[in-house]
């Protein structure tokens, strides 16, 4: 079965700073990684197509990703960045679509569990951004911890015209329990405009002592709630280095999934992310 990886990054560290590389732990990952790093991964994984997603909150970035993806038959979209509260925000997106390479753009993101605000998703000047980004016809990859979830949820019921996807199942810590994070994401998997990313789970549990076992609770409630239908796969790499290797993460989706149907694993694997991101 081929595969579409929803959700990955690149970055140079010559061109600019990832900021939230902060401490000795991100150690492993505080390097340059290009696409070419992650070329013969994806084929070891028979993963045949792929999402990359912004990490900085830059709109050159959102411009290097969309001329990789017409350079490389890999990456078949983009999630990037603008500027959500700025008053010409419909224009700034306008100009990334009308670009020769503006067709690979398919969603937007901004860095919210970094924001001191946890109802920064419901700010005014960020719903109108929000709109905008469903008029231009894209998507929403929401980043957020659980303390965002109840505002997420508030703006995914504000805006039933925009498709919000949660990235990293919105990154609760594994070991803990599960709620209050799980009666948050069931009531987000309640609005049909969201989705989510069976991603990010290795890097949210112990390092170096995980196991697929302690994942399987967390994405058996992702699973439940959303449907294989509205999960998609995403290895989260390089980030996921800190934790495990792009097969590990590959294989450990698979272990978690192994209880679907062909057709859901599919969904899981392929169909969701090329449906929502319109891949």
């Amino acid at each position: 079965m081929s595969r579409v990886d929803a959700h990955h990054h690149v970055w140079d560290l010559s061109v600019r700073e990832q900021t939230w590389m902060v401490g000795a732990e991100m150690d492993p990952i505080r390097r340059t990684f290009s696409i070419d790093d992650l070329v013969p991964l994806a084929a070891a994984a028979d993963v045949t197509s792929t999402v990359v997603v912004q990490t900085v909150g830059q709109v050159e970035e959102t411009v290097e990703f969309l001329e990789l993806a017409a350079g490389n038959d890999l990456v078949a979209g983009v999630v990037g960045w603008v500027d959500l509260t700025a008053d010409d925000v419909a224009d700034q997106l306008a100009g990334l679509r009308a670009r020769p390479d503006g067709s690979y753009l398919k969603g937007i993101r901004h860095q919210v569990h970094d924001e001191p605000d946890a109802d920064w998703l419901l700010r005014p000047d960020v719903q109108r951004g929000l709109a905008a980004v469903a008029d231009a016809g894209l998507v929403y990859d929401l980043l957020t911890k659980p303390p965002q979830l109840p505002a997420a949820i508030q703006a995914a019921r504000n805006l039933p015209q925009l498709s919000f996807v949660v990235d990293h199942i919105s990154k609760p810590t594994i070991g803990e329990p599960v709620d209050p994070w799980a009666t948050s994401l069931r009531e987000l998997a309640a609005l049909p405009n969201v989705t989510c990313k069976l991603s990010g789970m290795v890097t949210e549990a112990p390092w170096d002592t995980w196991k697929p076992s302690d994942l399987q609770p967390y994405a058996d409630t992702v699973l439940t709630a959303f449907g294989p239908d509205r999960v998609m796969f995403g290895s989260d790499w390089p980030v996921c280095l800190l934790a495990a290797t792009y097969a590990e993460v590959v294989e450990t989706a698979e272990t978690l999934t192994s209880n679907l149907s062909a057709t859901d694993r599919e969904a899981v694997f392929t169909t969701t992310a090329t449906r929502i991101y319109n891949l």
